[in-house]
């Protein structure tokens, strides 16, 4: 299992991203946050309010999950960061699993 980190622009792109993921089942849920960014890109400083997606997933479904992000997503270049669940509730695990199985 995985927890997958993406900004988002705003909150609309946020959810488009979110219940898309969710509807082909790359993700089993997604919890938005709102963040403040403060970034280098194309050599400015960047500050900028931003959304959090924090999504659960399973590994063998990043590449996709990535790909399927980087179509929707209005960045050039999309935070998508894959970090590993070392742990957690069996029952929410197995939640997790049961409801990231593309279609």
């Amino acid at each position: 299992m995985i927890i997958v980190l993406i900004t988002a622009q705003n909150e609309e792109e946020a959810g488009l991203i979110s219940r898309t993921l969710v509807d082909e089942r790359l993700i089993a849920c997604a919890n938005s946050l709102p963040v403040r960014s403060i970034y280098r890109w194309k050599d400015k400083i960047e500050d900028d309010s931003e959304i959090l997606l924090i999504c659960k997933s399973k590994e063998e479904l990043l590449d996709k999950l990535i790909e399927r992000v980087k179509e929707l997503h209005s960045y050039e270049v999309p935070e998508i960061i894959a970090l590993p669940i070392t742990g957690g509730s069996e029952d929410y695990l197995k939640w997790v699993d049961e409801n990231t199985k593309p279609m």
